[in-house]
């Protein structure tokens, strides 16, 4: 198994699905964010407006509020970041501070944001979505359906970028999952089980399982039938998601994932290195 780099999930807002509020204050923030290093994160994803299909608006200008001081703190510390932002106002204030990463879950659709980007050093993450926008849709998608949209959306995305003069190099791919590919959790799974589609494109692949709907989806309630799929009304709650979540994780990995982005880091850590300790003689 590759080296894989741990993204872990810092939420700066009042309504993440799986932790909203919890570290909205700075002091919380970057207590959160030195843990995650110390569990073994190569770099904090920071986000400070939720992509949840029911979250609120964040203005750009309370964004870079929350952002600003967490990322300095951090920087100071040597800690590696990226940011997950896609409004260009939010990218511009926060690339002079030393950010590694921009993780956009629209791909940077935003022309303003592709010259915001384009004389950065930072690199990008490119996350697929069925929505138009950076809120999920719920859409209705088939599993038959999906890789044909994903392999055509990157490729218009990398041919765009490329041709605005963002280098091919400093690309990521994310193709989605939870409600961001649908509101069938088979899609999701359909996605992760093909993986290896997506090394055609030669570059480096990122998955965010971590928590997501379709892992409650397809869990249930505890005592669930093994392999039985839940209705839509008895998923497992967020918290007891962290099982499910690392299996995700765990087969990612094994199919040549480059980055995983985690609420659990030290699970993950864990599991990556009893993995290769069993694959690799001492």
């Amino acid at each position: 198994m590759r080296y894989v780099h741990i993204l872990g999930v810092l939420n700066v807002t009042r309504d993440s699905f799986s932790d909203g509020g919890r570290y909205l204050a700075v002091d919380a923030a970057v207590a959160h964010a030195r843990a995650l290093v110390a569990a073994g994160a190569a770099f904090v994803d920071i986000g400070a407006e939720s992509t949840h299909p029911d979250a609120e608006d964040v203005p750009a200008d309370v964004e870079i509020a929350r952002l600003v001081p967490v990322i300095r703190t951090l920087r100071a510390d040597g800690v590696r970041i990226s940011v997950d932002a896609y409004k260009p106002a939010v990218l511009h204030a926060v690339l002079p501070l030393g950010v590694d990463i921009i993780n956009d879950v629209t791909a940077l659709r935003d022309p303003e944001a592709v010259a915001v980007l384009r004389d950065s050093a930072a690199r990008v993450i490119l996350m697929h979505s069925t929505a138009e926008n950076a809120r999920p849709a719920r859409a209705d998608v088939s599993p038959d359906a999906i890789w044909p949209r994903i392999l055509d959306f990157f490729r218009r995305r990398i041919d765009a970028l490329t041709t605005a003069g963002l280098a091919c190099e400093r690309l990521i791919l994310d193709p989605g999952m939870g409600f961001f590919l649908g509101r069938d959790p088979r899609v999701s799974l359909t996605v992760l089980r093909q993986l290896p589609r997506l090394a055609e494109l030669g570059l480096p692949l990122c998955v965010s399982t971590s928590r997501k709907s379709f892992i409650g989806h397809l869990l249930g309630p505890a005592g669930t039938e093994p392999g039985r799929y839940a209705s839509v009304q008895e998923p497992r709650p967020v918290d007891e998601r962290g099982a499910g979540t690392l299996a995700t994780e765990l087969w990612a990995a094994r199919l040549g994932v480059d980055y995983i982005r985690t609420h659990d880091v030290r699970a993950l850590r864990d599991a990556l290195c009893l993995w290769n300790a069993l694959e690799h003689e001492p």
